[in-house]
């Protein structure tokens, strides 16, 4: 699912001689909101990829307008649009070294502030009750030998990601004396980046923090921290990594 500006834009334009008959205004508005790419200077201009729920609405408005769901044009256009966020999928992630073809299920976080897609055949989501946050964790509990393995998905309001990072820093060097430097980064997910494993990463069971603080489109931040252990890092690690692949925040 990324790219996905691009995937309605592309939606859009093969749909050519309904485009054709739009009134210029209409499509000019259309174009602005989708696709216009942010000036230089401008840094308050933030990338909106993962903001897929308000490209759907604004493209479902653009069509509404244009021709009208009723004509069968319309109706194709958003059908495509449609297949863009399916409730089942698969995706082909690189576990291991081997590339491996996954089935995937779309879960909504808690208070539909994000979808995520999950491996459910290996994992599940618990969403979280009051200010707990959602937790997704293996299906199956692991032996006790085992750490924890999990991915915890929080919502901060009102502090921005920059400034949380740091926050967060020092929380976790408490845990993770050796954590490494806040590193900016844009894949999986784009914000900040957070790593670090306990006891020098010597034994096949050290725990290891890996966790991303991102903007959540307004002016808080979305925390997500995954767990799990140095041997489990090409695995669950690797896992984790594609999920996040397919996170997006719903305005």
């Amino acid at each position: 699912m990324k790219n996905i500006d691009e995937q309605v834009k592309k939606a859009l334009m093969d749909q050519t001689s309904a485009a054709n008959q739009m009134e210029p205004e209409i499509w000019s508005r259309l174009e602005d909101e989708l696709f216009a790419e942010p000036k230089p200077a401008d840094k308050k201009v933030k990338k909106m990829k993962k903001k897929i729920i308000p490209l759907f609405i604004a493209a479902a408005a653009g069509i509404l307008i244009a021709f009208s769901f009723q004509t069968e044009t319309g109706m194709a256009l958003i059908d495509r649009i449609k297949e863009m966020f399916v409730p089942e999928k698969e995706v082909v992630q690189s576990i291991e070294g081997m590339e491996e073809e996954t089935n995937v299920q779309l879960n909504e976080g808690k208070d539909a502030e994000y979808v995520i897609y999950i491996d459910e055949d290996r994992y599940k989501m618990i969403k979280g009750e009051g200010d707990k946050p959602d937790v997704i964790t293996t299906k199956e509990e692991l032996p006790e030998q085992y750490p924890e393995v999990s991915m915890i998905i929080e919502q901060i309001p009102g502090t921005a990601p920059d400034a949380l990072a740091s926050q967060y820093e020092e929380e976790l060097k408490q845990e993770f004396p050796d954590l490494r430097p806040i590193e900016k980064v844009t894949e999986p997910v784009e914000g900040y980046q957070l790593h670090g494993i306990k006891n020098g990463g010597m034994e096949w069971d050290d725990e290891v923090v890996h966790a991303y603080v991102i903007s959540n489109g307004k002016e808080g931040s979305f925390v997500i921290t995954e767990r799990y252990f140095l041997e489990a890092a090409e695995g669950h690690g690797a896992r984790f990594y594609a999920m996040l692949q397919e996170f997006h925040i719903v305005d």
